[in-house]
């Protein structure tokens, strides 16, 4: 039988991770930094117009993908502008627990 001790150490690991991608209006926001694929990043207002939330619900959007480890940002002046971090270990951490669940769900199904 497998330790799932340590599963359950990697899911913690990953969790705010999952809930950062859990939410649809926080999707919107990666999938429109995604389309900008640019480092010098995008102003709120940008992400307000694709979300069509306002500019304080974005805000909060985008402290939950900061503490996700997702989305960092760079201030020009009193301006900031936000963009995709190139850190990918968490999404690795993710992958790696996925890639474990799954060779445990093949065996048991195998048998």
């Amino acid at each position: 039988m497998p330790n799932y001790s340590n599963l359950k150490q990697d899911l913690e690991d990953v969790s705010d991770l999952l809930l950062a991608l859990g939410n649809e209006n926080r999707q919107a926001i990666i999938i429109r930094l995604l389309e900008e694929n640019s480092c010098a990043g995008i102003q709120i207002d940008k992400l307000t117009a694709a979300t069509s939330l306002s500019r304080p619900a974005v805000s909060h959007h985008l402290k939950v993908l900061k503490d996700a480890k997702i989305v960092d940002y760079h201030k020009i002046g009193t301006k900031n502008f936000y963009y995709l971090k190139h850190d990918v270990s968490e999404i690795s951490k993710l992958q790696n627990f996925l890639t474990k669940v799954t060779k445990i769900m093949t065996k048991e199904q195998k048998q």
